[in-house]
């Protein structure tokens, strides 16, 4: 199964990093440039394990994924349970380790396609297009950890 990941060093603790990660709607919105929309599902209000989401991506491809692991501020896994035809698994890791200058991200995903005929062609593709995804993905979480009205919401509603 092929995987991919990027990782970056934001100017934040791990705390602040996990939260900006898990943010939903516009303030999402100002940092992931993946998604045009998520919310939680099932009468969800916040992300936990078990809980899931459903989200589109800026291209119209939708997914319905699952918290397999939720624990702040650490780390946070998913796994895909619907999403689009041509993956047969998807499922990814948010890893938020505290070095000198703020915080690691370390983010990995991992997928499987069908049909299996062309499925060694189409995990090539895959690896370098959600490669790129995922990078520009970490770019604008980077961004996210230091544009300053993401912060403000952040520490607006920590419990």
């Amino acid at each position: 199964m092929p995987v991919v990941s990027a990782e970056a060093v934001v100017p934040v603790d791990p705390a602040t990093a996990f939260a900006v990660s898990q943010t939903t709607g516009a303030v999402r919105r100002r940092w992931d440039p993946f998604i045009s929309e998520q919310h939680f599902l099932d009468g969800a209000e916040a992300a936990a394990k078990d809980v899931r989401t459903f989200t589109r991506q800026r291209f119209g491809f939708s997914m319905v994924s699952r918290y397999v692991s939720y624990a702040p501020p650490r780390n946070v896994g998913m796994v895909m349970e619907t999403g689009p035809w041509f993956f047969t698994k998807l499922g990814g890791g948010w890893r938020f380790t505290e070095v000198p200058d703020g915080t690691l991200a370390v983010w990995k995903y991992n997928f499987s396609c069908r049909p299996t005929w062309i499925a060694p062609i189409a995990e090539w593709i895959g690896v370098r297009v959600l490669g790129f995804e995922i990078r520009r993905r970490l770019a604008g979480f980077v961004r996210g950890c230091s544009d300053p009205q993401v912060l403000e919401e952040v520490r607006r509603t920590a419990h």
